[in-house]
């Protein structure tokens, strides 16, 4: 681990980027991991199958995502709750920060934070069959994840919560109700999560929302403008979005007729992370200078519409096209900067 980590690290510096993150190179999985750190998920693997509404409609998708050589591809088992939820990932989590922290120490870099899953995308992802409330099970999920997020913010870094849960759960989970049933479910997602985040500052938090980081039609993605108020509820100050696949791309526009908080700060996703195409510079700073022009050019930091891969082993991405990309990223966000100043 601390291997991967190290690369993934002195990568990103090369490529240009000075927020970094330790790649989550100790994780099987951006949400999977907490089998490793809770309890209450040692029981039985949960057969709950990834299906959103978008790969139902088109099933041959599906096949071509999930299926290679007539073959389902390995995918690591996500777990049940099926008991009470404390936390006991100290020591995987103390081996996060010291190896990060050791990397960071005589790098030129601006900041570097760490991910952790959001109480809501564990309920949505992987479900109990322990407590007997939505509620009961996302305030249980935020009062151990709170001790996550709070050592990562006291050791020095950004804290970034991932919460698909968010955007995502419209079309996994919620797709069957009213747009409004979801916002409502998506309230008591966003309520636990403030409650997991009390007492941390703000500024120390960024969150990121994404429709799911698979490349499949997605035309049954809430829109943006369905859900942006109820985003920036959270007790963060970052909101990172996706904004450069074709389905996303146009919501900067958005950002025109619901502000942005003044005390927020915008991460849109200017490297799509579901194809190897490299995007060129210009096409970079293209899309940093439109999300400028509606937010404000200090309230812009250019970033990636969401992990590389979700899991180990299930990249879409060559590991050095997405280093490619990075530095696309970084030359086209200093195109963008000599132009607005």
């Amino acid at each position: 681990m601390r291997t991967a980590v190290h690369e993934a690290v002195q990568r990103q510096v090369a490529a240009g980027i000075d927020v970094v993150s330790d790649g989550e190179m100790g994780k099987p999985g951006f949400a999977h991991y907490v089998k490793d750190r809770l309890t209450g998920f040692q029981g039985q693997a949960a057969a709950r199958p990834f299906a959103p509404r978008d790969l139902h409609d088109f099933p041959e998708v599906a096949q071509r995502l999930f299926v290679s050589d007539g073959q389902d591809l390995p995918r690591p088992p996500m777990p049940i709750n099926d008991g009470p939820i404390s936390y006991i990932g100290w020591d995987l989590l103390a081996a996060d920060l010291d190896t990060l922290s050791a990397e960071v120490e005589n790098q030129s870099v601006a900041e570097a934070f760490l991910s952790a899953v959001s109480p809501g995308c564990v309920a949505m992802l992987m479900g109990s069959t322990h407590y007997h409330s939505r509620r009961d099970f996302l305030y249980a999920l935020a009062d151990a994840l709170r001790e996550e997020y709070r050592a990562i913010v006291s050791r020095g870094f950004i804290l970034q919560v991932d919460c698909p849960d968010l955007a995502l759960g419209r079309h996994l989970e919620f797709s069957d109700v009213s747009l409004a049933e979801f916002r409502a479910a998506m309230e008591l997602h966003v309520e636990a999560l403030n409650y997991a985040l009390e007492a941390i500052d703000p500024d120390r938090v960024r969150m990121h929302v994404c429709w799911g980081n698979y490349p499949g039609p997605h035309h049954h993605d809430v829109a943006l403008a369905d859900i942006l108020e109820i985003l920036c509820q959270v007790h963060a100050s970052g909101l990172s979005i996706e904004g450069a696949n074709p389905r996303h791309e146009y919501e900067w526009a958005v950002f025109e007729e619901i502000p942005l908080p003044t005390d927020k700060v915008l991460i849109p996703g200017v490297i799509d992370t579901c194809t190897n195409y490299i995007e060129h510079p210009e096409t970079v700073a293209q899309r940093i200078e439109r999300y400028a022009s509606v937010v404000g050019r200090e309230r812009v930091i250019a970033g990636t519409d969401c992990g590389f891969a979700t899991m180990a082993g299930r990249s879409a991405i060559v590991p050095d096209v997405a280093y490619a990309k990075l530095a696309s990223l970084a030359e086209g966000a200093r195109l963008a900067s000599s132009r607005l100043w």
